[in-house]
């Protein structure tokens, strides 16, 4: 299989060989509207983003923070749906058919599509893994029946508050990675305690051989550098959105793409300078 869940396992397999740790990087699909924002799409994997989240607009999140908030409402109100934030994947594969491209939003957008026809949509889109904030591990099977068989992962989060007991359940069928949430709380309204989450991560390795990547709270190069020394990866998401949002409050939404290049270069160089990952 070229997609989905290979063409993950093949990037985190090429990040080890390198020996380094990833760049994840977070964007609201179709923000502010969906010609920019597929070309900030374009620009994240051009700027050194390893895997790409894709964010699906919705007016209830329960995780985002402000800033993805208000992305999701600028996007819906330029008329983002399900089948746009497909067409846009497809579009993406045609220059770009390596860099993963991981769905994150809830899973009412998805029951709504129809699990069957999405799962089968969206692989043949280009996208390579899903990660539905919503969905409990004890409710997956009327999402995962569709997905692993047309190959897409199911990548899932860890919080600091899952419990011992709980940790093989939530890692059990995930594929791809695990997304450590670094912070107990919604992202992008505070910084993580890289004390506190280098012993999760390591409670997380002995649970699963998954690649853990660290999210949540991380904002800057430095930031970065940081935890991709702890990690697999570390994902960035509501510092990135917000370089789209000012870019709109300056008047000037087309130059979205130029800022988050500048700072998602920012942001590589802070990862591919830190330490090998203990993960090597």
């Amino acid at each position: 299989m070229a997609g989905g869940s290979a063409r993950i396992d093949r990037r985190f397999a090429s990040l080890k060989a390198e020996g380094r740790a990833g760049l994840v990087t977070f964007v609201t699909a179709g923000d502010p509207d969906l010609e920019t924002g597929a070309r900030v799409m374009a620009e994240l994997a051009m700027a050194g983003a390893d895997v790409i989240e894709l964010g699906v607009p919705f007016t209830d999140p329960m995780a985002d923070g402000p800033a993805i908030q208000r992305a999701g409402l600028r996007a819906l109100a330029a008329g983002v749906t399900m089948v746009k934030v497909l067409d846009m994947v497809r579009d993406f594969r045609r220059t770009d058919t390596d860099t993963p491209v991981v769905l994150m939003g809830y899973y009412n957008p998805i029951y709504a599509y129809g699990p069957e026809r999405f799962a089968a949509d969206a692989i043949a889109a280009g996208v390579d893994g899903l990660i539905v904030v919503d969905l409990p591990a004890e409710e997956e099977d009327e999402l995962v029946r569709f997905t692993d068989p047309a190959g897409l992962a199911l990548v899932r989060l860890v919080a600091p508050t899952t419990s011992a007991e709980r940790l093989p359940l939530v890692v059990g069928r995930a594929s791809g990675f695990l997304y450590y949430v670094s912070i107990t709380g919604i992202t992008g309204t505070a910084a993580a305690d890289i004390s506190k989450v280098a012993p999760s991560v390591a409670r997380i390795r002995a649970a699963s051989e998954l690649p853990v990547a660290i999210g949540f709270g991380i904002r800057t190069p430095e930031q970065a550098a940081a935890f991709a020394a702890i990690g697999d990866a570390v994902v960035v998401g509501s510092a990135i959105v917000q370089e789209v949002e000012q870019a709109v409050l300056d008047g000037a939404p087309a130059t979205a793409p130029d800022r988050v290049r500048a700072l998602v270069s920012r942001l590589a160089g802070g990862v591919r300078g830190a330490a090998t990952p203990a993960a090597s």
